[in-house]
């Protein structure tokens, strides 16, 4: 089997035209695939990376075991785009932490409805 890449990461979002938005507005997607299976689940993305936004389940929790999840959603960036990336955050007022991973460096933040996101870059400050 030879695979070549990850199509589209499902996420489970309170509201989807919100969501996508926000996707839109602060990373650049582009919505993919309208008009298909009447807008659930709703596609965004941008070059090879896709996003599929599904109402997320309301109902609350009722177990006390911890979930296996998804921790974070990485998406890459040469320097001068991981440099853009973080005045782009700290101009619309979206809080970052700043990690050097010793062979990339990588901010984290996190989308309306709390899923950690990551930009990362391998091209280090000589």
């Amino acid at each position: 089997m030879k695979l070549e890449g990850i199509d589209h990461v499902a996420m489970g979002v309170r509201d989807i035209e919100r969501s996508a938005k926000w996707y839109i507005d602060v990373l650049g997607f582009e919505r993919l695939h309208e008009g298909m299976w009447n807008g659930v689940p709703t596609f965004i993305g941008k070059g090879n990376t896709g996003i599929a936004l599904f109402p997320a389940n309301q109902e609350p929790k009722t177990s006390a075991h911890r979930e296996i999840r998804m921790l974070h959603l990485a998406f890459r960036a040469d320097r001068e785009n991981f440099l853009a990336a973080q005045r782009e955050l700290d101009k619309r007022g979206i809080e970052f932490e700043f990690q050097d991973h010793e062979i990339s460096h990588s901010i984290y933040f996190r989308d309306p409805d709390g899923h950690q996101l990551e930009i990362t870059t391998y091209e280090l400050e000589k």
